[in-house]
């Protein structure tokens, strides 16, 4: 990888970590498509996956105050049972198809969420969410739009919002790492991930988005945070597809 791409990386970092600190996705969806451009797919998920961990594990260290920690217990447990089910499977995917699924995850933010009666405030609901979730993630790099139909039925605030699902990805991200990054130990020289340098500095404007993210998040209104993040993943998705039909049109 070139000082320019590695740079440019850089600077995508900073600028999706603030994105996700805002509306707590969307910027993880505009990371992964910007790393699997550059790096084959196996290191971008590894990336994607390091790097959002630090932006969402520090973004929940800074609303710590509004994580609602039961959802986080039954939603670990069903991401644990995801870990467990993915750990029989080996998938491969094709950078067009990881194009075609990013493109087609953002369409979840527009089911009609209230004909679901899902709540992550409610046990079984946390642990079907941990599990489909934390499955998505590693099929197609993100899941926040999935995330989402969990979350919109509950009756927390969007500080308390953008923390739970913070500190939810984490255990989505961790597993996303392992299970593409435990076939590249032992040859990190033919992975394409990048040098180690990379992830040092990523690490604290991972950091520093989501920080800049928490102070715009302050300034916004409940319904503006809800009706921006709908079209902005929506936005995003259409380029990936877009994206996805010119690679299967190469093929």
């Amino acid at each position: 990888m070139s000082a320019m791409t590695t740079l440019a990386l850089l600077a995508v970092v900073l600028i999706t970590a603030t994105i996700s600190g805002v509306f707590g996705m969307a910027g993880g969806l505009m990371l992964m498509g910007a790393l699997t451009l550059v790096m084959p797919v196996a290191a971008a998920m590894v990336t994607h996956g390091a790097v959002q961990l630090v932006s969402n594990g520090w973004r929940a260290v800074l609303h710590s105050k509004h994580i609602a920690w039961p959802i986080i217990v039954f939603y670990g447990l069903g991401s644990a049972i995801a870990a467990g089910l993915l750990a029989l499977v080996t998938y491969e995917p094709t950078k067009a198809w990881v194009y075609l699924l990013l493109g087609l995850v953002p369409g979840l933010a527009w089911l009609p969420k209230g004909r679901f009666n899902l709540d992550a405030a409610q046990p079984t609901h946390a642990i079907a969410c941990g599990l489909s979730v934390t499955g998505l993630n590693v099929l197609a790099g993100v899941s926040g739009p999935l995330l989402d139909v969990f979350f919109v039925r509950t009756a927390l605030t969007r500080h308390a919002i953008v923390a739970t699902k913070a500190a939810t990805q984490a255990f989505s991200h961790s597993v996303k790492m392992v299970f593409y990054g435990a076939p590249m130990l032992g040859a990190m020289q033919a992975s394409g991930l990048p040098s180690w340098y990379f992830f040092v500095i990523a690490a604290p404007l991972a950091m520093l988005g989501a920080y800049l993210g928490g102070k715009v998040l302050d300034r916004m209104s409940d319904v503006n945070f809800l009706k921006w993040t709908r079209w902005i993943v929506t936005a995003v998705g259409v380029l990936y597809l877009a994206q996805a039909v010119s690679l299967f049109a190469q093929n």
